[in-house]
């Protein structure tokens, strides 16, 4: 196994997870108090950002296949870099171009996001499953979550104290962070394993972007099994816009944090990310000695049991009566969302061919942003012509159809 690879992987792992650990874990303090969003904006923002995704995301996977992966990824990381600086900087953008409303500054920052998340979703996955070899992918992915896991954990800290002097810093650490970790990738990350197709004799770019295209088209519409996850994650994409963007939103405007405790809602936020982390690495330690990543047949009923119980514990969150049935709810969601993502990109990376890696995870990527870009509206105008709370049903109905899916699949199997 290409060690050297494995531990460039694991520290990128963990300088994303740190840097998004910063920017997220107190996003909704900066979004809805500071910026004044409402739950239909704050989907939009969303959308904007899988709708970018949904556009490039083809078009940047055929990229890395065709041109490289390391190149991919670095270009990723610059421009998510800029994105976050600006959203950071989206007051001040406001007072320099009054006539750019501050909500439509986070849109455009969003679509800068959202274009330079192209460049590194895939192509991360693909070239470090490339380097190592498809056997041993398996236990470094589990061990890459423990190590964001960490990371997160550090960010926490760091976002609650950055929010706590201005609600932006945490954004403007972010954008910092993308960049060292750019810097970083260009001394370190090296490529050894990618092989780019022949050109045909007189073709240019576009045909080879296109014949790598075609390649990993053809790869999905072969495999029947690819072709079911493609329609897992679109639905998958729906609900989790609906439930991630507006779970803050629901704790902070219907259910309400206990006054007897007088914290900052960035400090409760900060609080409830711990506790998710803490369990989710005891979780993530049972599945590394309970689960075998490599036998198809416990992956999948792994994630049928893990998504009946995420569709179970989004409508305990929605019709929570009080703040602790809700943070208990809130726990269960996060430990099973960590538990199921390294189940999942296990099984799809030993499912690639390696020629059209990124290309595949990229398409995956693309139906996901599908299911967000579509479902997210929809669900925020639920949220704005009823409650946050019937938004948050939607986005629990709308997992459904997946565990139908990973049952068809089960009973086929026995």
């Amino acid at each position: 196994m290409n060690v050297h690879a494995s531990q460039v992987y694991l520290r990128l792992k963990f300088g994303l997870a740190l840097a998004n650990s910063v920017m997220f874990t107190t996003y909704a303090v900066y979004f809805i108090q500071t910026l004044g969003l409402t739950p239909l904006q704050l989907l939009l923002v969303g959308t904007v950002l899988e709708l970018t995704v949904l556009l490039f995301e083809g078009i940047t996977g055929v990229v890395a296949d065709t041109y490289g992966r390391r190149k991919s990824v670095i270009l990723g990381m610059f421009v998510m870099s800029g994105s976050f600086f600006l959203e950071g900087s989206v007051i001040g953008a406001g007072a320099v171009v009054p006539v750019i409303s501050l909500f439509v500054w986070v849109l455009i920052s969003e679509a800068i996001r959202g274009f330079g998340e192209t460049f590194l979703s895939g192509a991360d996955t693909a070239w470090f499953v490339d380097e190592v070899g498809e056997e041993h992918a398996g236990p470094v992915f589990m061990r890459a979550k423990r190590w964001t896991l960490t990371a997160a954990l550090l960010g926490i800290g760091i976002s609650v104290g950055l929010s706590t002097l201005a609600t932006n810093l945490p954004f403007l650490a972010g954008g910092l962070l993308y960049a060292v970790m750019g810097g970083y990738l260009h001394l370190h990350m090296k490529e050894t394993k990618f092989i780019r197709q022949e050109r045909p004799p007189g073709s240019g770019p576009w045909t080879e972007l296109k014949s790598t295209w075609l390649t990993g088209a053809r790869e999905i519409s072969s495999r029947p099994i690819l072709l079911m996850m493609l329609a897992v994650t679109v639905f998958s994409g729906a609900a989790s816009e609906g439930y991630d963007r507006l779970w803050e939103a629901h704790l902070l405007k219907e259910i309400t944090f206990p006054a007897e405790l007088p914290l900052s809602p960035a400090l409760w936020f900060g609080l409830i990310s711990v506790l998710t982390i803490l369990l989710s690495m005891l979780a993530m330690w049972i599945a590394e000695k309970r689960l075998d990543t490599t036998d198809e047949r416990i992956v999948f009923k792994s994630m049928f049991v893990l998504t009946a119980l995420r569709i179970a514990a989004v409508l305990s969150f929605a019709f929570s009566p009080n703040f602790g049935w809700a943070l208990v709810s809130l726990l269960a969601v996060g430990v099973i969302g960590t538990v199921s993502a390294p189940l999942f990109e296990t099984w799809l990376n030993l499912n690639i061919e390696s020629r059209a890696r990124a290309t595949v995870l990229s398409m995956m990527s693309q139906s996901d942003a599908l299911g967000q870009t579509a479902g997210g509206p929809f669900v925020g105008w639920i949220g704005n012509r009823l409650s946050v709370r019937a938004s948050l049903t939607t986005a629990a109905v709308l997992l459904l159809p997946i565990l139908f899916v990973f049952g068809r699949v089960l009973r086929k199997r026995q």
